[in-house]
């Protein structure tokens, strides 16, 4: 795909945006659609928090890809007003000594053998750093300082105005209704606002609302839901990320992580499990069912946050991939239409390194990475390493 072509590209959550700055400054005419408001406030990717981690069990690609956003972070923290990517460490906590093939000690040896200085913790070396831990709950463990969380409404709404100062046509108030097709092959879209409009290529980026608008995706993708709570506990000191960096407890089986207290002393603490299949159309509430679960888990792992006020909760929306890897790839059955979806629940960090790969794709560049989101038919099911696959 030669320059220069109009693109449409469907939903302004981080895959959306992400590639619509780049294909922009690849010199295309970039057209971005999305229901609105941006950073849409159902989207997976507008929350007040998301991790920023490299730690991947023994799936060295993630890993290796992980490195490479870092250094993107790391130039949006230089570029932008603020920083908006905060390295305050990731801490992941097991409550029996790691073990071969577990996601800790596996993304140990593959952090360590990549020259990462992570530190190994046992409950003494726990207790005295980081105090708010039931230390006796715990066995083993390691904190790895290159990591940490991303204030992920904060980068799509500067991704927008980027897209928008640079020349991103972006169309808020105007969803998908259906595509426009010739022959089999996507020419443009119909918007739900009863406009029509034509465009070489067609990028779906929709996110949860994805395979609503592909069937044939519905084997191969699942939208799942899952439970966010805000705390507000009295002292916010306690919760800094000096003494309380993100973590994960146990998550591969529990499926329990959080972050550290946010400038307004805000500690959010959430579930990355199977979740609960969802329409994604719909309002959803998180179900009271799984509170009695959450202060299960408070008493006997944060117990300083049992009694704080929960002053929100929200149920995250996921576009699940039966193997836990994103879909970036042209549609072999409809020409003219790219899919980039599938974040999965764990696509937001890759944010600063989603839309060079997006935009490599679809002007059918050689990437590096492309091979693992390639159009593929369902398989066995598997997830990434992070996440527990019970039920909450």
């Amino acid at each position: 795909m030669a320059p220069t072509h109009k693109i449409l590209i469907i939903g302004g959550g981080i895959f959306g945006i992400t590639a619509a700055v780049e294909l922009n400054r690849r010199r295309h005419e970039v057209h971005l659609f999305d229901p609105g408001p941006l950073p849409h406030p159902r989207a997976s990717s507008t929350d007040i928090t998301k991790m920023v981690r490299a730690d991947y069990g023994a799936d060295e690609f993630y890993t290796t890809l992980m490195l490479e956003a870092f250094r993107g972070w790391d130039q949006w923290n230089r570029e932008w007003p603020r920083p908006l990517y905060h390295q305050a460490g990731f801490l992941l906590l097991t409550h029996r000594p790691m073990e071969a093939g577990s996601l800790e000690l596996e993304s140990m040896q593959v952090l360590r053998r990549k020259g990462m200085e992570v530190q190994r913790l046992g409950p003494d070396e726990l207790r005295k750093r980081f105090p708010q831990w039931n230390a006796n709950r715990y066995a083993d463990g390691y904190y790895n300082p290159r990591g940490g969380w991303a204030e992920s409404g904060n980068v799509v709404a500067q991704l927008v105005q980027i897209g928008k100062e640079e020349g991103v046509r972006i169309h808020e108030g105007k969803g998908l209704k259906h595509f426009l097709e010739n022959g089999g092959a996507v020419k443009g879209i119909f918007t739900t606002n009863g406009e029509v409009h034509h465009g070489d290529y067609v990028i779906l980026a929709a996110g949860a609302w994805t395979p609503a608008f592909l069937p044939e995706l519905q084997d191969r993708m699942r939208v799942s839901g899952h439970p966010v709570y805000l705390f507000q506990p009295k002292d916010i000191s306690a919760y800094r990320g000096e003494v309380f960096p993100g973590w994960s407890s146990d998550i591969s089986k529990t499926g329990w992580y959080g972050f550290p207290a946010q400038a307004d002393g805000i500690v959010k603490v959430a579930n990355h499990s199977k979740g609960l299949e969802v329409d994604p159309r719909e309002e959803h509430d998180v179900p009271e069912a799984f509170y009695p679960k959450l202060r299960e888990f408070l008493a006997g792992h944060l117990p300083g946050l049992l009694g704080a006020p929960i002053t929100a909760t929200r149920l995250c929306l996921y576009c699940d991939t039966w193997d836990g890897d994103f879909y970036i790839c042209h549609h072999p059955g409809r020409p003219g239409l790219v899919v980039a979806a599938g974040g999965s629940g764990h696509g937001f960090k890759f944010a600063p390194v989603l839309g060079g790969i997006i935009a490599d794709v679809a002007e059918g560049k050689e990437n590096p990475y492309a091979y693992r989101f390639r159009w593929r038919e369902k398989g066995e099911e598997r997830a990434e390493a992070a996440r527990s696959w019970g039920e909450l």
